[in-house]
């Protein structure tokens, strides 16, 4: 092991409430490994006195790698205050959220054991970041009606039943469902469409839905934008079948296409999602930046 100032560190940020505790109860177990490993675990508990931004900002050149444990909205923070501070570091991701949209396309696993594994060794893949209105995202950005499912789904049920629990309450916000007029702007068209939601995707799941995106590749330098249009509300269910399947890309009622770049429009007052959080007020810019941050995953990448 090595010793003294030459010690390699690691910034762990963790969510004490992710998995029911589980970095919480498991530090000292994640600490060993490291340091089994050379390596100096610097734990860094998320509340509303740190300032992560701060804390990156500060890291000096023994530190080697990053943490982010807890659930896409935690990557969501760590990845955006990386980004604004130049921050190059590789981020290994230990998943304990609802849906682990992210964690899910590296394929890391939700066991403690095999997070460490992942986490001490030295493969990556690189990943795009989406930005919107400046502000970065690891997963998606939503557009329109029932968008919010998961800022609006209660905390205990999300532990209990995952990400069901998302789909159990989109089901009673079907109701509450009303077509939005948008405009779409990219480097090859423009065109004004009536929707119920669209989805602009980094990567090829939100909220579960692991099929979502069935083009989407992490870092293939495009979003994938699925609108979904107004449609009879029996027509909604058989449309999510087919999202469930992976076989809505060709329904008619459904918009697919793949862009680096484009801009959202809309003269009506239009809920918005970044990453599971309250977004932006429309007009949106959305880009790609591509291959911005390197994922600890046992796949070693290109």
């Amino acid at each position: 092991m090595e010793k003294g100032n030459n010690m390699k560190k690691v910034l762990m940020f963790y969510n004490p409430k992710a998995g029911n505790g589980m970095f919480t109860n498991n530090l000292d177990k994640i600490i060993s490994r490291f340091q089994a490993n050379g390596m100096i675990v610097v734990p860094v508990r998320a509340s509303d006195d740190i300032n992560i931004y701060d804390v990156i900002g500060a890291l000096d050149d023994s530190f080697v790698k990053i943490i982010a444990a807890g659930g896409d909205g935690t990557i969501n923070i760590i990845v955006n205050a990386m980004i604004e501070n130049g921050c190059y570091l590789p981020l290994a991701v230990f998943p304990a959220g609802t849906a682990n949209d992210f964690a899910h396309y590296f394929e890391i696993p939700t066991d403690l054991d095999s997070m460490l594994e992942i986490a001490v060794g030295d493969n990556y893949i690189p990943a795009d970041i989406g930005c919107c209105n400046g502000k970065y995202f690891v997963n998606v950005a939503a557009i329109g009606s029932v968008i919010d499912v998961s800022q609006k789904t209660d905390a205990t049920m999300k532990n209990a039943l995952g990400p069901l629990a998302y789909y159990i309450r989109a089901l009673g916000e079907l109701p509450s469902l009303h077509p939005v007029e948008v405009t779409i702007t990219t480097p090859e068209q423009k065109f004004t469409q009536k929707i119920f939601f669209m989805v602009v995707l980094n990567g090829n799941s939100a909220g579960g839905f692991r099929k979502l995106g069935v083009q989407s590749s992490i870092n293939d330098g495009m979003l994938d934008v699925i609108m979904f249009k107004e449609m009879k509300l029996t027509e909604i269910p058989i449309v999510g079948l087919k999202v469930l399947q992976g076989r809505h890309k060709d329904d008619e009622n459904v918009i697919y296409l793949q862009t680096p770049e484009l801009r959202i429009e809309s003269a009506e007052n239009i809920s918005t999602d970044v990453d599971g959080e309250i977004g932006q007020p429309l007009p949106l810019d959305i880009k790609i930046l591509p291959k911005r941050i390197m994922i600890h995953t046992r796949k070693i990448g290109e």
